[in-house]
C-alpha cells in the first residue's frame, strides 16, 4: 500500500478501537465570540500519551504480522510520535527504538522512555535523524514506522477526523500541519465521509513549507524550522504533498505570536492543557475571521504535551 484511501480510514478505525479512546467533541460559547463562528474542538490531547499520534502508531503496530512484530519497531520522533510508539509497541510486548534530535522538549523525551522505549540521539536535523533510523533498521531489523509517510499512519491519524464528523456536520475542518500526517489522513476522512467539507492547514510562519509547495505545485524541502511548534519543524512527506494537492487542501500561515496567544484561550476559556503545536489551527481561525464567519467550524487539536518547566514561565 503506497497511497491510502477512505477504506484504509475504515479499517484503521476498527483496528485501533480496543486501544484508543474516542475523544470528545468541545464547545464554547466564549470561543465562537472570539471566532464569529461555531467552533467544535476534537480534544486528542486527551487521547493516549496526550495527542493524536496514538492513533496512527496504533494501526502501524497492530496491522504488523507476528513475524514482523517480532522485531520491533523504529522510528524518529522529536515528542509524541515516539511516545505513541512507544506506546503502541508496549501494548503488543515489542521492543521500540527511538531516534531522538538534540534540543527536543525534555518532558516529551522523558515520556518516551516511560512508555518503555530505547532512544537513540542524533543531530537536530531531518537528515540525521533518517540516517541513524536507516542503521538501526538495518542492524536490528526492525519495521520503520515512519512519524507521517507511513500509509498505515496516515491512514490512522484520519479517524480523528472520522470522528468528529460522524458527531457533527462541519463546513471546514482545520487542523496543524508538519510532516502531514494528520492533515493527509484527514483530507482522506474528508474525502469518503463529507465530500463537502473544506480542509484548511494551519502552518507556523517558521516553517510554511508546506503552503510554499502547495503554491508551487511542487515539494519545497530547503529551509529551517524557527518556531515555537516544535511538533511542526519536520518537511512535508512526499505522499502527503500529493494527497494534499490532490485534495485541495488550503494553507494558512500564522505567526507564533499569535499561536501563543490562542493557546492561552484555550486554557482560560475552555481549562484546556494544549500545546502550540495544537494551538496553531485556532489561530488560523481567529487570524482568518473573514474565512470562517458563520461557519461550523471543526478545529482538531492534536496533543498537550506542554513542557511543565517553560508553562511555569509562560
Amino acid at each position: 500500500m503506497t497511497h491510502p484511501g477512505f477504506d484504509d480510514v475504515l479499517a484503521a478505525a476498527a483496528r485501533i478501537a480496543p486501544h484508543a479512546h474516542v475523544t470528545p467533541v468541545l464547545t464554547s460559547r466564549a470561543m465562537d465570540a472570539l471566532a464569529g463562528c461555531t467552533l467544535h474542538f476534537k480534544a486528542e490531547q486527551l487521547q493516549r500519551i496526550g495527542a493524536f499520534k496514538f492513533r496512527g502508531a496504533c494501526n502501524a503496530v497492530w496491522a504488523l504480522d507476528e513475524a514482523d512484530a517480532a522485531r520491533g519497531v523504529v522510528t524518529h520522533s522529536s515528542g509524541n510520535h515516539g511516545a505513541a510508539l512507544a506506546l503502541a509497541a508496549k501494548s503488543r510486548g515489542i521492543t521500540c527504538h527511538v531516534v531522538v534530535p538534540e534540543g527536543a522538549v525534555p518532558g516529551k523525551l522523558a515520556a518516551i522512555a516511560g512508555y518503555g522505549a530505547v532512544l537513540h540521539r542524533c543531530a537536530p536535523t531531518i537528515d540525521a535523524r533518517e540516517a541513524l533510523c536507516a542503521e538501526l533498521q538495518a542492524t536490528l531489523g526492525a519495521r520503520l514506522v515512519h512519524p507521517y509517510t507511513d500509509p498505515l499512519v496516515i491512514a490512522g491519524q484520519g479517524t480523528a477526523a472520522l470522528e468528529l464528523l460522524a458527531a457533527q456536520p462541519l463546513d471546514a475542518i482545520v487542523v496543524p500541519v508538519g510532516g502531514g500526517g494528520l492533515a493527509s489522513g484527514t483530507a482522506l476522512a474528508i474525502a469518503g465521509a463529507s465530500p463537502s467539507t473544506t480542509l484548511y492547514l494551519a502552518e507556523p510562519a517558521g516553517a510554511a513549507e508546506t503552503a510554499a509547495s502547495l503554491a508551487r505545485g511542487e515539494r519545497v524541502t530547503q529551509f529551517t524550522p524557527d518556531t515555537i511548534c516544535d511538533g511542526l519543524r519536520g518537511t512535508l512527506g512526499a505522499i502527503n504533498f500529493e494527497l494534499l494537492r490532490g485534495h485541495g487542501a488550503q494553507a494558512l500561515v500564522v505567526d507564533d505570536a499569535a499561536t501563543l496567544d490562542a493557546m492561552r484561550w484555550v486554557w482560560t476559556r475552555m481549562k484546556q492543557l494544549i500545546e502550540p503545536s495544537s494551538a496553531v489551527a485556532l489561530a488560523a481561525v481567529l487570524g482568518n475571521r473573514d474565512l470562517f464567519e458563520g461557519r461550523r467550524v471543526g478545529v482538531i487539536l492534536s496533543g498537550g504535551n506542554v513542557d511543565i518547566a517553560a508553562l511555569v514561565n509562560a
